[in-house]
């Protein structure tokens, strides 16, 4: 049996500024972690208890420590490992309902370049322990839960939508829940089970899949569209809706949304990378690094992609604008943000660089 970390009294006396004055130079958590890795006081860890293998994909059982502050459904959590020496983030939403402190749950799914991912999928195992940032995100269900909900989820964006949904019905919401979920195929489509089991024990909900690979299989058919919406739920001008899943998806549901004039009542969410500013011949200028003294050719890509070109490791997290880990400051020059196309010319300003690509030259504290 694992020893229980330092609570109350203890931990409060552990916590406090003399203590870890006395610890010096390296404060009572380096002390802590050589007991065990996860019984820091200040950094939030987790460990993980279960790990559960699926097709192309891994669902962890995290254990979060007393320093982490909890989440509500359809925030993410930055999940930090280290690799070959490299500590490395990225964003993933917990699929369990809020409000669990102690135990919380992860999907990722493996994709072809990532290298978290993969490295998650090929080595997560029980007792393993990972870095856990503070909750994040406004992809979330109001105070006041609406009467009607609508919820659309495709891939492995069913992870922030099935937290809201285990959620409700941890609260026992009673008005009408419509559950869209788009897979390839059956057998790729994640908490298949756990959904339909649910969807057994409140009449309230009503499921619907569509396995875009294989016709016939699901209660719908083919890619979302407004006549296939127009049919599996025909109130969905008057629900509140929360969709999450790969960019063609979302911007689907966008388009027909304000074609409705209904953004007010749309929730996005997207953890995949859009399209952003590759390598062009015509840009110009030059970026200057100034912290490392180094100055290459601008080649129009997003200053973070230019500095890891150059030989630097920034901090970076999703690599999509979401998280702000990579935030630095910009001293000089202009950057257009990728996913907005809006350039900003301010000196000594705080800019994303995964989003952000120079116009002529840049000067970057980095």
């Amino acid at each position: 049996m694992n020893p229980p970390a330092p609570r109350s009294l203890g931990r409060r006396l552990l916590g406090s500024s003399l203590f870890d004055a006395l610890a010096g130079p390296h404060g009572v958590d380096r002390y802590l972690e050589l007991i065990r890795p996860s019984w820091t006081l200040s950094d939030a860890r987790a460990e993980l208890t279960e790990v559960r293998r699926q097709p192309a994909a891994v669902t962890l059982t995290l254990a979060p420590n007393d320093a982490w502050a909890g989440f509500s459904a359809g925030q993410f959590v930055q999940i930090s490992v280290e690799i070959d020496g490299v500590r490395r983030s990225r964003c993933y939403s917990p699929s369990c309902a809020e409000g669990l402190r102690d135990e919380i749950e992860i999907t990722v799914k493996r994709h072809p370049e990532g290298l978290v991912s993969g490295y998650l999928n090929e080595n997560a195992t029980p007792g393993m322990v990972v870095g856990l940032s503070a909750a994040g995100g406004d992809f979330v269900l109001p105070a006041q839960r609406p009467e009607e909900l609508l919820l659309i989820s495709g891939g492995s964006g069913i992870t922030p939508v099935l937290s809201i949904l285990r959620t409700l019905c941890a609260e026992g919401h009673q008005g009408p829940v419509t559950f869209i979920h788009y897979a390839p195929t059956e057998a790729e489509a994640l908490y298949r089970s756990e959904l339909e089991q649910i969807a057994e024990r409140h009449s309230n909900l009503r499921l619907l899949r569509s396995y875009t690979r294989e016709a016939g299989r699901g209660e719908l058919d083919g890619h979302f569209s407004h006549a296939q919406l127009a049919r599996a739920a025909p109130v969905f001008p008057e629900a509140e809706t929360f969709v999450c899943g790969p960019p063609g998806l979302v911007e689907d549901v966008r388009s027909t949304w304000a074609k409705e004039g209904l953004e007010a009542r749309l929730h996005i969410e997207s953890f995949l990378p859009p399209a952003l500013a590759i390598a062009s011949e015509t840009a110009e200028g030059e970026v200057h690094f100034t912290d490392a003294n180094q100055r290459v050719p601008n080649d129009g890509r997003p200053l973070l992609e230019q500095a890891e070109a150059a030989g630097l490791r920034p901090d970076f997290g999703c690599r999509m604008g979401i998280c702000h880990t990579c935030t630095c400051r910009k001293t000089a020059g202009s950057v257009r943000n990728v996913l907005s196309g809006e350039v900003s010319s301010a000196e000594d300003e705080e800019i994303q660089i995964c989003v952000s690509a120079p116009v002529g030259d840049v000067a970057l504290e980095l």
